[in-house]
């Protein structure tokens, strides 16, 4: 019997790498950038075009490679990264295995040029499907171009799998960011479709951070400095204020190479607690670095994922310096029993002692004597009286001069006692009544009579600020508020996208709402649609958004939230279909705007509520197919008491 064991043929065995290491574009452009990070490049460039599907290709100006290099370093398990085993625990650099070029030419069309700076002639290879078509000496520049063109074009299965151009555009300035992020002293530059998406110059990790996310970023960070013999922490977390929906703007780095920990992020979390909203997500980059021999990198074929040894020592340090810098830059409140900021002293009164004013004052002074006594002391007190006060800034006095204005005479009243004749003071009634008349008030007991009191009887009631309960005829309905409500505003909205009538509001003073680039690509294609709701843009920046109208039914404060609710919904793509893309935007602005659990409604509020929603044209669900009301009926509440 023959065997029915046998080895694969080498361009088989590389596709099957190619699927472990190659998912994406983003995947290539991750592997290029790496390796030329490890070529100890200063300066680097990434050029796409249709989202990396068509052409990736990786500029840098590294150290190169001589020609038996160049060719060796297309086959697998080919690496310089490594020696022997005991190295995979010691790794300073990125790749390691060996795989990545072998892997992404074997799946797509392939040229490289390189050079090293002592050789005169480069090295120039063209591989198509792990086949190499030509290699030749050319004149090139010092370093390394990889340009990766036709992905997948032997794999159509795997091509169809790829998401829409937007969606694998966000994937690749991901990438491109974690690389860039990490590397600070590196000058990156980034064109898609010929056009310039980033170009960071070689500076520091603030700069290379407001650089990347664009906007006031620089407001929004608070530095995290701790140095321990387990780990130094460098790096920003952002301002609570600054919280968003989603988790866009969280940046871990171990030993320069991004990673994802959901250990590490609850630490971070929990340094937050009570200083977030709910549902809110705070902002951090991250830059740790602990000895190589106690992390393992390579249980994660995209080496996203590491293994610490000692996990809980990292989380009990991360949160300690994050909550120490939030407290030391007072972003967290901070108790202190022993101070009253209302008795603070101002800085120039501090030191300065206080000085009792001189006050003089006529004793011979009598307000009952004759008219000549009066006299007398009108003379006396503007001549002598005065006050003196020598102030602590001006050294100014009030003398009694300055107040001989405010000196009335007072006419003699001798004669007061004429002023109560006649009265009798043992007869009340003698007194003469006021000469005015009071208009007789008619008191009604009630604005409505008993038939109207019953017609605007309240129909409805709230019960823990969550559900309405309205009776009907055959017992009564409960109504989860939040989500009728998302019913209304589905509908609302999805109406006005569809007849395009939707009413805005113009707003006296437009407003800046500040966004990373990729953030911004996505606005950019769903503005048509935002439109149709109501929103009016002017002409947007690069890095920022000018909304000049929104519509009737959103307030200033609530246009940012509907925005980061519809970025965070649409993180998975935007639908192609322009029905898909109009629902989807109805939904998620329902969502940012319908009433919440918790909030107290108005019984005109509940009763608008409750007809709004069986006005609607399906009013048994929310837009997220969730039930928005129950019945019970009379019978079934007997039922509850038979038992």
């Amino acid at each position: 019997m023959s065997s029915i064991i046998q080895l694969l043929p080498d361009h088989v065995a590389n596709q099957i790498a190619a699927g472990e290491v190659v998912q994406r574009p983003a995947s290539v452009v991750k592997e290029l950038l790496e390796n030329a990070v490890d070529a100890k490049a200063t300066d680097i460039k990434l050029i796409i075009k249709d989202a990396g599907k068509s052409l990736i290709q990786v500029i840098d100006n590294g150290v190169g490679m001589n020609v038996t290099d160049a060719r060796l370093c297309f086959a697998r398990h080919a690496t310089s990264k490594i020696r022997q085993a005991e190295d995979l625990f010691s790794l300073h650099t990125k790749g390691f295995r060996g795989e990545a070029l072998a892997s992404i030419a074997a799946i797509a069309h392939m040229e490289m040029k390189t050079k090293q700076d002592q050789d005169e002639l480069g090295t120039h290879i063209i591989i198509e499907g792990s086949k190499f078509v030509s290699q030749e000496a050319a004149v090139v520049p010092k370093g390394t171009s990889f340009a990766v063109k036709n992905l997948f074009f032997n794999i159509p299965a795997r091509r169809n799998f790829l998401k829409s151009d937007t969606v694998e555009f966000r994937h690749v300035m991901d990438e491109f960011q974690r690389v860039a992020l990490a590397h600070p002293n590196i000058h990156f530059t980034f064109y898609h479709n010929g056009s310039e998406m980033y170009n960071l110059p070689a500076a520091g990790y603030r700069q290379r951070i407001v650089g990347i996310m664009s906007g006031k970023t620089n407001e929004k960070l608070v530095p995290v400095n701790e140095d321990t013999e387990i780990i130094n922490i460098q790096g920003f977390v952002c301002k609570p204020e600054f919280a968003k929906k989603n988790r866009g703007e969280q940046f871990f780095f171990v030993n320069d190479r991004f990673i994802k920990s959901g250990y590490l992020h609850h630490a971070v979390m929990s340094a937050y607690e009570g200083l977030l909203k709910d549902g809110c997500q705070p902002s951090y980059f991250l830059f740790l670095q602990v000895p190589p021999n106690t992390i393992d990198i390579n249980i994660h074929p995209t080496k996203t994922e590491i293994k610490f040894d000692d996990e809980q020592a990292l989380y009990a340090i991360l949160r300690a310096s994050i909550k120490h810098s939030l407290g030391q830059f007072n972003v967290a409140p901070v108790l202190d029993f022993d101070r009253d900021a209302n008795l603070d002293t101002p800085y120039h009164y501090k030191d300065m002692e206080a000085e009792t004013p001189t006050i003089q004052v006529d004793t011979t002074f009598n307000p009952f004597t004759d008219d000549k006594t009066n006299q007398h002391y009108s003379k006396a007190s503007s001549g002598t009286s005065s006050y003196s006060s020598s102030g602590a800034s001006s050294g100014s006095s009030y003398s009694g001069s300055s107040f001989s204005g405010y000196s009335k005479r007072v006419e003699p009243t001798a004669s007061w006692e004429s002023l109560y004749v006649g009265l009798d003071t043992e007869n009340p009634e003698s007194i003469e009544s006021s000469p005015f008349t009071f208009e007789n008030e008619e008191v009604t007991s009630s604005l409505f009579n008993e038939d109207e009191v019953e017609q605007v009887a309240q129909k409805t009631y709230q019960i823990h600020k969550k559900y309405i309960v309205s009776p009907i005829k055959s017992g009564m309905i409960i109504v989860d508020q939040q989500r009728a409500h998302q019913r209304i505003l589905y509908e609302q909205f999805l109406l006005n996208m569809t007849v395009n009538q939707a009413a805005s509001q113009q707003l006296l003073f437009p407003l800046d709402l500040f966004y990373s680039a990729s953030e911004m690509k996505q606005i950019e294609e769903l503005k048509p649609s935002l439109e149709t709701t109501g929103f009016v843009f002017d002409d947007s920046k690069t890095d920022h958004l000018v909304v000049s109208g929104i519509p009737v039914n959103i307030t200033e404060s609530e246009v940012s939230l509907v925005i980061e609710q519809l970025l965070s919904d649409l993180q998975d793509g935007i639908p192609a279909n322009s029905f898909s893309q109009n629902d989807t935007i109805a939904k998620s602005m329902a969502k940012s705007l319908a009433v919440k659990t918790g909030s107290y409604l108005t019984e005109k509020e509940q009763d608008n509520l409750v007809n709004g929603l069986f006005a609607c044209k399906d009013p048994n669900i929310s837009p997220f197919q969730k039930p928005t009301f129950i019945t019970m009926r009379v019978e079934d509440i007997d039922k509850k008491f038979a038992l």
